[in-house]
């Protein structure tokens, strides 16, 4: 389906500035912007992926990954082709790329309404709007997420959080949360890698902090191309001084896409960028893409209690009293339920 976009204005010969994402394209008649679903035809920019999902699926809320959002819920997760990123590294680039590659629209519709009511009846606490990149089909989270609201379920991205002032405070009212990749703290590797800009993800950050939003990051950790210590201590440092409360998520690394020639991120290397976040002052820093490993739990930063064990994706026990340390009475920062008990 198409829908007339949000946040867009006319320019001079005909062009379109699309205000959602940091590349603010000036779209040219009957062109499409870098993310390959927003054209200009006929005088008015139009989504060309409202509703149409390519991704429906009941996920874990940890495999977002989110840790302190509602620990041990199903999340209803939603995706429509496309991204404004082009990352050699990309986990979904069959669906993430498909517009630039082949201009198609895959998918199948359904309005904000259905989409609503298929996650209420999954049993969901959350509706996610992951695995390509939200901003690009913001006019259906926009709208899913008002009616979502309206039936008692919260809202979460996971985005590349390149996106623009305007479209955080137009979402910021119906999203409970964002868990937002900081890819790299250089600017090279964002142009490099992801034909894209540091800046305006580090300027989203800093928004949804200020609008309330709860927000986790996530740093995949890639040999050779931003797992030097110094990045890592400028990443920590910055993370630190946004919230020392922000849950750091630092992923291994497997060859894919474009990227095969790499190898997988050593352990050593996941554990020490762990250690580096620790010594910065953060309360929760975790190593992903390692199931099993004890980096996956959160312990009380007081007391050091385990207070959730998981293991991959799957939550083992939970040993808080509301959303406090059933040891010391330490508030776990997060999202969570009120009547969250000790599950030992």
């Amino acid at each position: 389906m198409i829908k007339e976009a949000m946040l867009y204005e006319k320019l001079a010969d005909g062009q379109m500035r699309c205000n959602l994402c940091a590349h603010r394209c000036a779209i040219k008649p009957d062109r499409r912007g870098v993310c390959g679903v927003r054209e200009n035809k006929d005088g008015i920019l139009y989504s060309l992926v409202y509703g149409t999902l390519i991704a429906e699926n009941i996920d874990p809320i940890e495999k977002k990954p989110f840790f302190h959002v509602y620990p041990a819920s199903k999340s209803y997760s939603i995706a429509t082709v496309g991204c404004n990123f082009s990352c050699d590294f990309c986990q979904n680039h069959d669906i993430s790329q498909m517009p630039r590659a082949t201009r198609m629209i895959n998918g199948e519709d359904f309005t904000p309404a259905e989409i609503v009511t298929r996650a209420k009846k999954s049993g969901s606490k959350t509706i996610a709007y992951t695995y390509t990149e939200p901003t690009i089909y913001f006019e259906l989270a926009y709208d899913t997420a008002k009616i979502a609201v309206e039936n008692g379920l919260k809202n979460v991205f996971v985005t590349n959080g390149f996106m623009t002032p305007e479209a955080i405070e137009t979402i910021a009212p119906f999203l409970t949360a964002a868990n937002v990749d900081l890819k790299s703290f250089r600017d090279e590797f964002y142009k490099k890698q992801c034909g894209a800009r540091l800046e305006p993800v580090l300027a989203s950050l800093k928004k949804m902090k200020e609008k309330g939003i709860w927000v986790e990051i996530t740093t995949l950790l890639i040999p050779t191309l931003n797992d030097s210590e110094e990045e890592l201590k400028d990443i920590a440092q910055f993370i630190a001084g946004l919230g020392v409360e922000i849950p750091w998520h630092i992923s291994r690394f497997h060859p894919q896409f474009k990227m095969r020639d790499l190898p997988v991120t050593p352990l050593a290397s996941l554990h020490r960028a762990v250690e580096i976040g620790k010594q910065a002052g953060l309360k929760y820093v975790y190593s992903g893409n390692v199931p099993g490993d004890k980096g996956e739990n959160t312990y009380c930063f007081k007391c050091g209690n385990l207070l959730i064990e998981r293991y991959g994706f799957k939550v083992v026990s939970i040993n808080l009293k509301g959303n406090k340390c059933n040891k010391c009475g330490t508030e776990l920062d997060g999202v969570f339920n009120e009547t969250q008990v000790s599950e030992k």
